[in-house]
């Protein structure tokens, strides 16, 4: 089973993407960049979804980090962002993200980016 590792402050959101996806996925939480990095050194997850405006790390610094690690820099990121902006999602690209996806989330575009990134 491929792991992700979430990464989202609000608890609603956390809640929703863990409801869609707990049946396919090992799921990892994060509620804040700083963790993330902790939880991808600690557990390797195969794709990280990071909401970009976190608290103590946003995540645009922590897709930085994570693509900057040499052990953790493939594993692919992609981006959640209730900023639907094309400005954000150029942002979200240029930090590292392979992937930009806008809250609320679409479902299908949801699972069809998962797929893409974890074959499956």
């Amino acid at each position: 089973m491929k792991t992700i590792l979430i990464v989202e402050d609000v608890a609603l959101n956390r809640d929703l993407l863990i409801q869609l996806l707990e049946d396919r996925y090992r799921l990892i939480i994060a509620e804040d960049g700083a963790s993330a990095i902790e939880r991808a050194i600690d557990e390797s997850p195969d794709l990280i979804l990071m909401d970009l405006s976190l608290p103590r790390l946003d995540g645009w610094e922590a897709t930085r980090r994570l693509k900057a690690n040499r052990a953790l820099g493939r594993i692919p990121i992609v981006a959640l962002s209730a900023h639907a902006m094309r400005a954000h999602e150029e942002r979200a690209l240029e930090s590292g993200c392979d992937a930009f996806l806008t809250k609320p989330i679409d479902e299908t575009l949801l699972y069809s980016t998962l797929a893409r990134y974890l074959g499956d």
